[in-house]
């Protein structure tokens, strides 16, 4: 038989493509990561029910449309895993959250009230030209209703996809913009005309369409636990390989 018409994979060729790819330290931070969950699980008697990974396979199921038990063996048979790589799969997330809430759930609260003013968010337009004369003209243009914004950042800014969108930048976190730029925006009423300002980038003109209070709703609460866990985890597994 040709070299080249054999199907089996063997796990040195995984390995080496993985090298390859440069996608190998990624794959064994993973592995070290799942460890350390193991390991701090065993440490805290930290343990999944069997009714939680049956909850989690039905949910996965319903997303992935498989209707009927026949879907799920052959979706398996696609993605070359069996029944139990899955369940592994399952079982390994579950544990993660179940850590990341042992940690940090009553935390989460904490770092909002401290941080609260890092999430509040603008709904914003902007236009971004190369030439201070240009910018000025179109501040006194849109300022006297020669032009709008919308139709302004259509024609003349430099980013096509912003020019495509009329200058919508969408929802914008404080922590997100250079800290100058964030105090002038935050502090302005919405649906006035801001700029021209000078950035890295060029000259900008700036309409915040809208002033979004923060919440700690379920999404920026899950947010920031995932980011209080990572950064947890990366401790942990740095720790390991030190030792």
């Amino acid at each position: 038989m040709n070299e080249f018409n054999k199907s089996v994979i063997e796990p040195e060729e995984i390995i080496n493509f993985l090298k390859s790819e440069i996608n190998l330290k990624d794959i064994c931070h993973q592995i070290l990561c799942k460890r350390v969950i193991a390991r701090f699980c065993m440490e805290n008697n930290i343990s999944l029910l069997e009714e939680e990974i049956k909850a989690e396979a039905e949910k996965q199921r319903r997303v992935l449309g498989l209707e009927k038990a026949s879907d799920t063996v052959e979706w398996l048979r696609d993605e070359l895993i069996s029944a139990e790589d899955w369940e592994e799969g399952i079982r390994s997330r579950l544990l993660a959250g179940k850590v990341a809430e042992y940690l940090f759930a009553k935390e989460v609260e904490k770092f909002y009230i401290k941080n609260r003013l890092e999430f509040e968010q603008i709904l914003l337009y902007q236009i971004l030209v190369k030439d201070e004369k240009l910018a000025q003209e179109l501040y006194y243009q849109i300022e006297e209703q020669e032009i709008s914004f919308f139709a302004a950042a259509r024609i003349y800014d430099v980013d096509e996809k912003r020019r495509l969108q009329c200058g919508y930048e969408g929802k914008v976190y404080r922590f997100s913009l250079p800290p100058d730029i964030a105090a002038i925006l935050f502090s302005t009423s919405a649906k006035q005309l801001i700029g021209p300002l000078k950035t890295d980038q060029g000259y900008n003109l700036f309409l915040v369409e809208e002033l979004i209070p923060p919440e700690l709703d379920s999404h920026r609460f899950q947010e920031i636990l995932d980011n209080m866990f990572q950064r947890w985890l990366t401790a942990e597994v740095e720790a390991l390989l030190d030792n």
